[in-house]
């Protein structure tokens, strides 16, 4: 179960060829363990020294991870919105326009 005090602290090292690192928090506590999956939607891979915000869960071993992890100062990705039905329609009728104009040149 996830603690829901966000915590701040440093990334003191990142193995971004194994997307994990650990995170110094600003209250002297133990480093903490981060994976790249709690850092859903950033716009960019941390690096080390980027200063991160957090919530703190145990793993199934019992062991102390980051979750809701973000880095300060980067946004989110921005989701592109579901194409309007009017743009299916309209590539559904120059779909059959095409075919026709195939099939009568054939």
């Amino acid at each position: 179960m996830a603690d829901t005090t966000i915590l701040k602290g440093v990334l003191k090292t990142w193995k971004d060829d194994r997307g994990f690192g650990f995170i110094q928090p600003d209250n002297g506590d133990k480093d903490i363990f981060v994976h790249i999956s709690s850092l859903k939607g950033m716009a960019r891979r941390p690096v080390r020294g980027d200063v991160m915000f957090y919530e703190v869960a145990r793993d199934t071993g019992g062991k102390l991870k980051a979750v809701n992890a973000r880095i300060e100062g980067v946004a989110y990705e921005q989701k592109f919105a579901k194409p309007k039905i009017w743009l299916w329609l309209l590539a559904l009728v120059l779909g059959l326009v095409s075919a026709a104009v195939a099939a009568y040149f054939l």
